[in-house]
């Protein structure tokens, strides 16, 4: 069973206090805060609301320590600057006093972000489609102009192996079941690495759902929380937005795909890289809890990690997905 019981040895990101984080944010914006610092969600990392006082919303984030090296967190900068000078709607760094956008405090990093509050949509109109396709065509027009430095390569040969490995390694599951998981998982991969050769991978946001964009009124909708950027297939930035699975959504992606390609091409082969995305997901999401409880003792999406029966319908799942992957057409409806 899993030999990550107890949490690691907790640190000052674990003991963060609100004098500690507006002091920190103090020195490094050379201003004066209220004595506001409230807590928002977050699994990975902290992350506070603070006030300056000319009553200016500001967002700290203290990164966990460990999980991104300093090259990995000024990618993310890096590219959100460049969004952010080419007029794109995400919310950039701020510059510190030290002439970065990244601070540092005892073994973590952070950043200070302006506050956007919005709302998000959990469906879209058309009209709202072909905004979203511009947008992330706009944002990919700039993902492509480089490589980042330390970014995971979303392929079925690089990220997703790299995940079974420590979901694996870290002896997560019931023995009997171990066996199982590991060949679907194998399974799935080698079933797909063919569809990903010659694809074109560029700096993407990875991570593109609902929650990741908000809407402002009178502006419009704003990309948000690029912790998770990587270098893939432009596909998956918009197949997790997609109201079912890829053949139900035909005339959806249709109208992205006009907005989109208003600045960008886009290869319409790679549609049929949404049905294994989504199983590269299910894999990505399950070592994302491994990292959870490694880290903390415990998955807080997932309380039920590690006992049987979350490994069953795992192993379930994917399975029902590989048959999903092996009958869907690589070519399809009007697209080709």
């Amino acid at each position: 069973m899993n030999r990550h019981k107890k949490p690691r040895k907790q640190t000052v990101f674990h003991s963060l206090t609100p004098d500690t984080v507006i002091s920190l944010v103090e020195k490094a914006l050379v201003l004066r805060c209220t004595n506001l610092c409230r807590p928002l969600n977050s699994y990975i990392n902290r992350v506070y609301e603070l006030q300056g006082e000319d009553g200016a919303g500001l967002i700290v984030k203290f990164y966990r320590p460990g999980r991104w090296p300093k090259d990995a967190l000024q990618d993310e900068h890096d590219f959100l600057l460049e969004l952010h000078e080419e007029e794109i709607p995400v919310v950039a760094p701020l510059t510190l006093q030290n002439g970065q956008t990244l601070g540092a405090h005892e073994n973590m990093y952070f950043a200070v972000f302006p506050k956007k509050g919005g709302r998000s949509y959990d469906e879209y109109n058309d009209e709202q489609w072909l905004e979203l396709g511009r947008l992330l065509g706009r944002t990919h027009v700039v993902g492509a102009r480089h490589r980042p430095k330390d970014r995971i390569i979303m392929a079925p040969d690089k990220s997703t192996s790299e995940q079974l490995a420590y979901i694996l390694d870290g002896n997560f599951m019931p023995p009997d079941l171990a066996g199982r998981f590991k060949d679907i998982s194998g399974e799935i991969i080698e079933e797909i690495k063919p569809r990903f050769a010659g694809i074109d991978m560029i700096r993407i946001h990875g991570d593109c759902h609902f929650a990741n964009l908000i809407y402002r009124p009178d502006e419009s909708f704003y990309i948000v929380d690029f912790d998770d950027m990587a270098v893939g297939p432009p596909v998956q930035d918009f197949w997790m937005l997609l109201p079912g699975y890829m053949q139900e959504c035909l005339a959806e992606i249709e109208i992205f795909l006009e907005g989109y390609e208003t600045f960008r091409h886009f290869d319409q082969r790679t549609l049929s890289l949404i049905e294994p995305l989504r199983a590269m997901r299910y894999i990505h999401y399950m070592a994302w809890c491994a990292h959870q409880v490694a880290e903390d003792g415990f998955s807080h999406l997932a309380p039920e990690f590690g006992k049987a029966h979350y490994w069953q319908r795992e192993i379930n799942d994917l399975t029902e997905q590989l048959d999903r992957i092996r009958s869907t057409p690589v070519k399809f409806g009007n697209f080709f």
